[in-house]
């Protein structure tokens, strides 16, 4: 084997293997997650939730959209919201899903929307992001 030829098999197989695909299970997930939201914020009066949990109204939980949902893959998971008119933040735990939702609008508990503005405004522009 000349030289040359041995040069160009080694420059082939590093080629290959950085050109090689990476795996990246549950990378979308983490950038879904990680980016913040900005939609509407209503309340509800909360019961048996699609997660398989009873609530109370004194509980601090939202519903999220259906295509945000994914059939319970957020529940339990802490989300951090704020009222983008004054400022207010409140943390809650995903405990439903909203099949009314735009894609980033929630839903909120009763005493976790009074936690960020008035029931009787009955919606706020809100941002929020899942956060630990």
């Amino acid at each position: 084997m000349s030289p040359y030829t041995l040069l160009f098999f080694l420059f082939a197989l590093a080629f290959t293997a950085f050109a090689s695909p990476v795996t990246t299970e549950g990378a979308d997930a983490a950038l879904i997650e990680k980016r913040s939201r900005v939609g509407r914020g209503t309340w509800f009066n909360v019961g048996l939730g699609a997660c398989g949990k009873t609530n109370k109204d004194s509980d601090k939980i939202i519903a999220i959209s259906a295509n945000i949902y994914n059939n319970g893959a957020h529940c339990d998971k802490k989300v951090k919201i704020k009222n983008t008119a004054n400022g207010k933040t409140a943390t809650a735990i995903v405990r439903d899903e909203c099949p009314s939702c735009g894609s980033n609008d929630i839903d909120m508990s009763p005493s976790l929307f009074e936690e960020l503005g008035d029931l009787d405004t009955g919606v706020l522009k809100v941002s929020w992001d899942f956060t630990k």
